[in-house]
């Protein structure tokens, strides 16, 4: 007959611990049922019991005797659930024989059911986590110390010559791992805890101020307390170490257990057997772990140093976020969850106010925007039937008009302005210049050229200058039977450029006046350029104070 193949063996290995790794989860499945809080009384029935295997009417009176949500079940309805329970693995049907003294005595009582080992230990952590999952758990700093002295005093018993007593050192090891245990898992709780709050971000004022005396003073005694225990702890296991598994040798040999209760040779029951703490080297491993660095991974004494810094970290976080809290970056979540509450417990109607009320979802509002110039919309038209305005974007997309983004910089025309400054400077300059061409050529003006600058502000001084004029009626007429005019002396001037224009009418005169641009021909007019009064008065003040 063939060996079956390594690989085989090893697959068919793996896929019976598979299974029954599945089948302790499915222990665990009735507290996720939709019936789970009858299962949960149902549980509690049972751990309420030792050694005692229940029928369906016992189940039934106990379910009646406590209330809860199970104790309206009937009897067909709780065999339901009890023979679900025995599938999870949570409990088992009894072997118990049956003493009855009629049939329907039998029929009631044939079926009876007690704990499994999973179902009551599974049971027993849902009551812990239902009952003090919220709670602060405290730290046990005391059982620290009881640890520091056991250990120093089981060191100096071993090191001892002769050795410590089997008894002795039994109830001393046995007391240590309790002491230590209680301890490690009163740290685990309350940091879990501490972790819990930490990650909230709704603390108001006289909680954080809570939560800071926590950190503050008792979380600073905890660290302080093992920081200080934690090297003389070391030093004990240290002198210890040598002689662990000497010492759990004739432990073993002094009081063997349960592993001394298993029948030997072929008849050989396969049963595991969990030892008692600190019966195995694996857990004085673990406890010297717990206080040294052994594999390179850092003791759990540094990562409670790190969770302090960290719940530290976490304090300051909620610190900053309570000083921003006054400019309004502060945390919703509270506020959110009270109108949650109100949406939950208000009616329909009631809803749909605190919805408007609170976010502002009013009706439906019409935007009105001006159509094209070229479009003339009575204002009967309706809205489906009228032409359609093109909204803008932002209007669309964001209800406003505003601008969005940053606000672009102011351009710099300093350059602009110069060449403006510039220009307006050479302007003036040469109508300075022209206006000292005209004073120059004025009475000889048939004998002098003119520029275009010159002959161009000579014209603008005649129209103003004729646009000023006073027309006079001549006496008589010119034999024609036509009215004449004379022109009273017209005047204009430039009292920047400091230049006067005198027009004179006279019978007969001709003044001509050559430019580059061409010659101009005044008939029966005189032109008289010269200085404005203000400029001569400034002249005779020169000349009367040099």
């Amino acid at each position: 007959m063939e060996a079956p193949a390594p690989g085989a063996a090893q697959n068919a290995a793996t896929q019976d611990v598979h299974s029954e790794a599945r089948r302790r989860l499915d222990a665990y499945t009735y507290l996720s049922a939709p019936e789970r809080l009858e299962h949960l009384a149902i549980m509690r029935v049972f751990c309420g019991t030792l050694l005692a295997d229940l029928a369906v009417p016992d189940v039934l009176a106990k379910l009646h005797q406590v209330g809860g949500p199970a104790a309206g079940l009937d009897a067909d309805t709780l065999t339901v659930r009890l023979e679900q329970l025995v599938r999870w693995g949570n409990l088992l049907r009894s072997s118990h024989t049956v003493k009855a003294s009629s049939i329907s005595e039998y029929q009631r009582s044939r079926s009876r059911y007690q704990l499994s080992k999973l179902g009551e230990r599974i049971q027993r952590d849902a009551d812990g986590v239902l009952a003090e999952a919220d709670a602060a758990r405290e730290v046990s700093s005391e059982l620290l110390a009881l640890v520091e002295r056991g250990l120093r005093e089981l060191a100096e018993l071993v090191t001892a010559p002769g050795g410590i007593e089997p008894q002795d050192g039994l109830e001393r090891v046995s007391t240590l791992f309790v002491q230590f245990t209680e301890f490690a898992d009163s740290i685990r709780d309350f940091y879990a805890y501490l972790g819990q709050v930490l990650a909230r971000y709704d603390l108001d004022s006289a909680e954080y101020q809570g939560f800071k005396e926590l950190l503050l003073d008792y979380v600073e005694a905890i660290t302080e307390d093992v920081a200080f225990r934690a090297p003389r702890i070391s030093a004990a296991l240290d002198t210890l170490w040598p002689h662990v598994p000497g010492l759990l040798a004739r432990l073993d040999a002094h009081a063997q257990g349960l592993t001394g209760l298993s029948p030997q040779g072929d008849g050989r029951l396969e049963t595991r057997v969990q030892r008692s703490r600190g019966r195995e080297l694996a857990d004085w491993e673990g406890l010297r772990g717990w206080f040294s660095d052994t594999d390179g991974q850092g003791s759990q004494v540094d990562q409670l140093r790190d969770a302090t810094l960290r719940a530290l970290q976490s304090l300051l976080a909620n610190a900053k976020r309570m000083l921003r809290s006054a400019t309004g970056e502060m945390s919703r979540r509270r506020d959110l969850l009270r109108l949650a509450r109100w949406f939950d417990e208000a009616a329909p109607q009631d809803a749909h106010d605190i919805a408007v009320a609170a976010f502002g979802l009013y009706a439906a509002r019409h935007l009105g925007i001006p159509p094209a110039t070229d479009e003339v919309v009575p204002a009967y038209t309706s809205w489906w039937t009228g032409p359609m305005v093109e909204v803008p974007v932002a209007l669309r997309e964001r209800g406003s008009r505003a601008q969005r983004g940053r606000t672009s910089a102011v351009e710099d025309h300093s350059a602009q302005k110069r060449r403006l400054r510039e220009a307006a400077r050479e302007q003036a300059a040469a109508r300075a210049a022209a206006a000292d061409e005209l004073r120059s050529a004025s009475g000889r003006f048939a004998e002098v050229r003119l520029t275009s600058a010159a002959l161009g502000l000579l014209l603008e001084l005649l129209a103003t200058a004729l646009g000023n004029a006073q027309l006079r009626r001549r006496a008589g007429t010119d034999g024609k039977g036509a009215t004449e005019f004379d022109l009273d002396q017209a005047h204009s001037e430039d009292a920047e450029l400091g230049i006067r224009l005198t027009v004179r009418r006279t019978a007969g005169a001709r003044c001509v006046l050559h430019s580059v641009d061409g010659d101009l021909l005044l008939d029966d007019l005189e032109l008289d350029v010269g200085r404005t009064s203000s400029d001569v008065a400034d002249s005779d003040a020169e000349v009367s104070v040099s």
